[in-house]
């Protein structure tokens, strides 16, 4: 099995199966503008990425190593978040903290079904909630006055308020 290695902005070193590192676009095309093959000693290094999150995105990666490509967003079409694998629920029951930096990872690393499962799960966050929830969710401080607030009331027809 071929391994490539992996560094992350904190200097530590990942070797993992070659495949798996292929998820992510970014890498992939690394170890093609670098001339790269299959067991070279070289170190790929990643510098938007901590060892932490590393290690998730490897975790993840390595889970979902045999699943399809995800399917070409289509424009326009709705997308759907209730469909999360009770495995990706359970594996990101994070802080928010660790959520959001992973879904930094995952664009940065351009891995599709990962930022896309990250980013549901923070839409589920907000979904259904008012925006003093979604402001106490996010510790989103409140810079609207009470009559600016009002104001948009009235100003914008907010579906939840009919």
């Amino acid at each position: 099995m071929p391994f490539i290695k992996l560094q992350s902005s904190d200097g530590e070193v990942f070797q993992i199966d070659f495949d798996i590192a292929k998820a992510s676009v970014t890498i992939k095309t690394m170890v093609e503008d670098l001339g790269l093959k299959e067991d070279d000693e070289e170190i790929v290094p990643l510098p938007n990425v901590n060892a932490r999150i590393l290690n998730k995105v490897i975790q993840w990666a390595t889970y979902h190593k045999d699943d399809p490509q995800p399917a070409e967003d289509v424009e326009g079409r709705e997308k759907r978040t209730d469909d999360i694998s009770s495995w990706d629920a359970d594996f990101l029951k994070l802080d928010q903290g660790t959520l959001f930096e992973l879904i930094l990872a995952a664009n940065y690393l351009d891995i599709k079904g990962l930022l896309d499962v990250t980013c549901k799960t923070v839409a589920n966050m907000i979904k259904g909630r008012t925006p003093e929830e979604i402001r106490k969710t996010f510790n989103i401080k409140n810079d609207f006055t009470a009559g600016e607030e009002e104001q948009l009331r009235k100003k914008i027809d907010w579906p939840e308020e009919k």
